[in-house]
Parts: C-alpha cells; structure tokens; sequence
C-alpha cells in the first residue's frame, strides 16, 4: 500500500526521519522523548508500520529503524497509560501483559520493516538476506498464542460472568485470526525457501505487512479498552487468581523476580455473582459503556457446584457424575495405592484393552499380571514411585490391538507418593493408519 498520497502521514515521516537521524548522531531516547514526545504518542500502531514502510521504500535502512522501535513502543505505552491505565503496581498481571504487548508491538513493527524491504529488494540474494531476520521475527510472534490465551482463559471469563460477553468474543475472535495468518504466512515462507518465485514473495511480504497491522491493531484494543475496563471492573481477589494461574501458563517476556502479592484469597469467577454498577459503568472505556447501556448484559448467576459433589480442586463432580465420566474415557485406569493394592479401575465403554473384574479390588497390583511380568512390574513401580523416572511405557499386543501402557506415579500437592496408576490406550488405528489419521488432523 502507497502512503505518497497521504500529505498528513508523509509529514509524520518526515518527522520520524529527523528523529532516526537524532538517534544516529547518539541522542539518547530520554532526550528524545522530552523534544519529540508530542509527534510520536501521536502515531498509533496502524500509521506506524505505514510509516515504516515508507521510511523502507525511501532507503533508509532496516537497522537504523529498528532503533526506533523502542522509542515509540515506550511512548505509545506512555501515550495510552496517561489517558486509560493507571496505577498499576509492578509485578501486577495487568503490568506484564501491558510489558508483553510492548514486545509484540515492537516485533509486529519489525515485521512490517523486514516485509517492505522485501517489497523493495531486487536480487535474489538480497532477498534471502532480508528473508533470515523476516523469519526469526514470525518465528517470535508465534509466541502470541501464549498472551492471548491468558486473556481469553484467565481475563474473559470474569467479563462474562458480569454479563460482557459480545466485547470477548469479538476480540477472541480477532485473535484467532491474527494467530491464523501467521501460521499462513509460516507456510508461504517455507514455499518460499524451498522455490524462489519473485511474485510468492511480493505476495508474502503483502501478507505480512497486514498481518502486522493486524496484530499492532490488536494491542491498541487491549491496551485502550480490554485493560481499562479489567482494571476498573475486577476484583483484588479476582487479580489474585489471575497472577497465580498466569503465573503458571507463564509470560512471552523476562518478567524478573518481581511479583505483585497480596493476603486476599484468590476468587474464581464462578464463586461470586457480580454485577457491574453504575459508578464502575461511567469509567469504562465508550465501548464497554455502549454495551451496559444497551442493557442487553445480564450477570451469569449459574452455580456449578451441588449439593454433594466433591471438589476436585480443578472443578466439581457428583459421584454419579464422575461414574459416568470414567466410563466415558477412551482409555482404562487402574490405581494401585500405596500398599500396592487395587483400590479402583475403570470400565471404558470405548476401549477394551484388558480384562479387569470386581475382584481385583484389594488385590496386589503385581498379581493382575502375568507371573513372568511380576518382577518387571514391581521394578517399575518402584522406579516410579521412587523418582528414578516420571513414568514408564510399555507397548504390546492383545489379540489384533496394539496396546500402549503408561504406568505414572500418583503424588500429593506436597510431591507425596500416594500410589500408582496403570493407564491402557488401544491405539491399533494411529500405529496401522498414520497416513489416515493424518488427514483428519485439524489444526486449532
């Protein structure tokens, strides 16, 4: 896309190459921000990779503007927290993912630097050189999936519990598609380097300008209205179970030691009903505004948990529930406890691997195997059980069903060992079909 015809962003370029120069000569970005603050805050992320573009197609070099990057990814992060999000403590969640957009918006800008230098370039082997650093940066972008998880796992459901729920799908829904275009662009790259065809990377480097436009387009919507509302709408105990579950998922950046803490319980969403008042209404962003307005948001109010069911730690089940839920496996389990008795096994009504009855119950886990596998079976159990491996498998037949068996150790929260568990998988068709079972794959 040509960006000679826009008078206003051809003098914003203009502006950005007396700024790269400045950075040429040595200035140092505080002094920069100080005497160009106003012109760049002023650029959002979809002018930005224009404006790049253009800077490429007038020669300036990738090297020299990928120094810029920095500059505007802190005073775009500036610009935004003056006008929508403030106070955030160091550490919080709602500062990480902020920091990882930071990063994905200076990669999204790189990718956009590397695909005009395409776009420019002539010679095959200047265009293989440009294709190196235009791969290593998707190669990093795919690390997005991971922000974007947390938001739709961790930060949508507390939305959806208050009623917001058109906002999250919508924005799901541009996720979803932004981590669709990289993939294809991974592809067309790969058709590029296995054949060079001149007009596939004209085609590829098109492709991944809008794809960086796309994902630039979504940090603006986090940083000015998903982070805004989260951080007007959700609770400290609400943060507490975002910070501890995102911590495990786990961060695209060097988050450092410093973590946000507090004595607040952690409150999962479908432990409170919650409604959103008026007072927090006016401070919410137009866009989320326009939807309470539209009166159209009713709070999710469903209880999950019954009268009887048992905890699970990750979610409830009624006893006639978790019955039915183990019958429904495509695989048997058999748990052996402590003492190495049989305390319980599974009848799948999908899989039949081998025979179990009531009567194993109490039994020792090495007698419901053959004689010649007792020592095999003991041995493995204690290398389990003792931490010389996570688990063990097996593979074997029976009959015309090829088998595979996992024998894992069953531990506590405190690394306890509280017994063994024998898993049993027919997986006859994956082994004898691959090829088959390739062509259903679907990738999600």
């Amino acid at each position: 896309m040509s960006t000679n015809n826009i008078p206003e962003l051809k003098e914003k370029a203009e502006n950005v190459k007396k700024i790269l120069k400045e950075l040429h000569q040595g200035r140092n970005i505080e002094e920069l921000k100080s005497k160009y603050g106003d012109v760049l805050s002023s650029i959002s992320p979809f002018e930005i990779s224009l404006i790049e573009q253009k800077l490429v197609e007038d020669g300036v070099k990738i090297e020299e503007i990928l120094k810029l990057c920095d500059l505007h990814v802190e005073l775009f992060r500036e610009y935004i927290g003056s006008r929508e999000i403030k106070d955030v403590p160091k550490g919080h969640p709602l500062d990480l993912l902020i920091r990882e957009n930071d990063w994905i918006l200076k990669e999204a800008e790189a990718l956009t630097l590397y695909a005009s230098a395409l776009l420019k370039a002539q010679e095959e082997d200047q265009i293989r050189n440009i294709l190196a650093g235009f791969k290593e940066t998707i190669l990093k972008l795919t690390k997005i999936r991971l922000h974007y998880r947390k938001l739709q796992m961790l930060i949508f459901p507390y939305l959806e519990r208050r009623g917001i729920i058109a906002p999250t799908r919508v924005l799901w829904g541009r996720e979803d598609q932004a981590r669709l275009k990289l993939r294809q662009l991974m592809e067309l790259l790969q058709r590029v380097e296995d054949k060079f065809d001149p007009k596939l990377v004209f085609d590829t480097a098109n492709r991944a300008i809008e794809t960086a436009r796309d994902i630039s387009e979504l940090v603006f919507r986090e940083n000015k209205i998903l982070y805004p509302t989260v951080q007007t709408l959700l609770t400290e105990g609400e943060w507490a179970a975002v910070s501890n579950i995102a911590e495990s998922l786990g961060y695209i950046i060097d988050t450092g030691d410093e973590r946000w803490r507090v004595d607040t319980k952690p409150i999962l969403p479908y432990e409170e009903e919650t409604i959103v008042t008026r007072e927090q209404a006016e401070r919410l962003p137009l866009e989320f505004r326009a939807v309470i307005a539209s009166q159209l948001v009713e709070p999710d109010t469903y209880r999950v948990k019954k009268d009887g069911d048992m905890d699970l730690e990750t979610g409830f089940l009624s006893p006639e529930e978790a019955k039915a839920v183990f019958k429904s496996l495509p695989i048997e389990i058999t748990f052996a406890n402590e003492e190495g008795r049989v305390k319980f096994f599974t009848e799948s009504m999908l899989s039949k691997g081998f025979v179990r009855t009531k009567t194993i119950i109490g039994r020792r886990f090495e007698y419901c195997h053959p004689p010649r596998l007792e020592d095999t079976v003991r041995k493995t159990v204690d290398e389990v059980k003792f931490g010389e491996a996570g688990y063990r498998e097996f593979w074997t037949r029976n009959a015309d069903r090829i088998i595979r068996v996992l024998i894992v150790p069953v531990k506590n929260g405190d690394g306890d060992y509280l017994g063994t568990v024998e898993i049993v998988e027919d997986l006859s068709e994956i082994v004898n079909k691959p090829e088959e079972v390739k062509k259903r794959i679907m990738v999600i």
